[in-house]
């Protein structure tokens, strides 16, 4: 056979190879794109009616009165969620204060000094196992330690309990947040004399502070809606109180008690309950990315 009659069929042969992988390829890439928009699909309906059933049952309760009167005894025609919203307040508030100060200096440590120490290496491996703890391991541990030597239920114990559910998110972003900083800021600042803890504090940390931010806010959001770790150590209360030292209400348990009952006042405030948590959160995540995006 001829060589240069060879040439052409050759050629032929490997455009129709190439044309055929390339069908292949759109095919697949078809086939892909279609699951990935019907598994798209799936989790946003789901979200859009819980989003949906929120709105329509919250709305329905929400009045004033949730926002100044106290739980209600059962079939009471008055009543609302002041104290519940109160106690959430504070000891979210509270348990942020706590946890997030040894949260960022945990992940300025693993950062900055830890990278390659055993303690670095330990620490963060800790940590890895509490940011992924149910919630209730800790509100039992908190029990333990705190509720039964105590003898009694308290707020102190919910805020311990929830500034330990903000350490390890804290900690997470801090560490991954100063590890996107480039070493030549740090080098620039070495260079001119600086001591490390200044590097830290005015320079690594302060270019880090959007995403730290944003880990704290996250943490927030995180706290406010839980219910498991309250329920072993503030436990409730149906009275206004800001002593610490008692029993004390809180948004996340009192939906909880409400939303088991079968009196219908006290499912429409845990409904409306929801909607301020649900409402909450989103304000949190919006405030997160805003920072976030500010970052970049």
């Amino acid at each position: 056979m001829n060589t240069s009659d060879a040439m052409p069929r050759l050629r032929s042969t490997s455009v129709a190879d190439r044309l055929a992988r390339h069908r292949k390829r759109k095919r697949l890439n078809a086939i892909a794109l279609v699951l990935s928009l019907l598994a798209m699909a799936f989790g946003v309906f789901w979200l859009v009616w819980i989003l949906f059933e929120t709105l329509r049952l919250g709305l329905d309760g929400l009045n004033l009165a949730v926002f100044t009167e106290m739980t209600p005894p059962p079939q009471a025609e008055t009543g609302g969620l002041a104290n519940a919203i109160f106690g959430s307040l504070t000891m979210v508030a509270m348990g942020t204060l706590l946890g997030t100060p040894v949260g960022i200096l945990s992940g300025i440590y693993l950062a900055e000094y830890g990278q390659k120490t055993w303690l670095g290496a330990v620490t963060r491996f800790i940590n890895d196992i509490l940011l992924s703890a149910p919630s209730i391991v800790i509100g039992l541990f908190i029990y333990a330690v705190v509720v039964a030597r105590m003898k009694s239920f308290s707020g102190w114990a919910g805020v311990l309990a929830l500034a330990l559910i903000v350490v390890p998110v804290v900690v997470r972003t801090t560490e991954n947040m100063l590890s996107l900083i480039p070493n030549a800021l740090r080098e620039a600042a070495y260079a001119l004399g600086t001591p490390k803890w200044k590097v830290i504090s005015l320079v690594t940390l302060k270019a880090a502070r959007a995403g730290v931010i944003t880990g704290v806010l996250l943490a927030v959001a995180r706290i406010s809606g839980e219910t498991a770790p309250l329920l072993f150590t503030a436990l409730s209360n149906q009275f206004w109180t800001s002593n610490l030292g008692e029993p004390m209400a809180s948004l996340p348990v009192t939906i909880f008690k409400f939303a088991m009952s079968p009196y219908e006042n006290w499912q429409k405030l845990a409904w409306a309950g929801v909607l301020i948590i649900t409402l909450s959160v989103l304000v949190l995540n919006i405030v997160a990315r805003f920072f976030f995006k500010n970052k970049h």
